[in-house]
């Protein structure tokens, strides 16, 4: 018998889910680890999600 799942926010199309990343700058810090700065999608702002579109209310003629 098959299995029901719920459904899930859509997830970004633009990162496919995985919505921060770690960039290394190229210096390291005094103790050798490196410096990294974090980035988000610009599509879902870091959420990995696409937010859930409301119907809007339409003027009736």
């Amino acid at each position: 018998m098959p299995q029901h799942s719920q459904a899930n926010a859509p997830i970004c199309p633009a990162c496919d889910g995985f919505a921060r990343a770690a960039i290394a700058t190229g210096t390291r810090h005094p103790d050798g680890t490196r410096v990294t700065i974090a980035a988000d999608c610009r599509t879902c702002h870091g959420t990995g999600h696409l937010p859930v579109r409301r119907p809007t209310a339409t003027a009736r003629a």
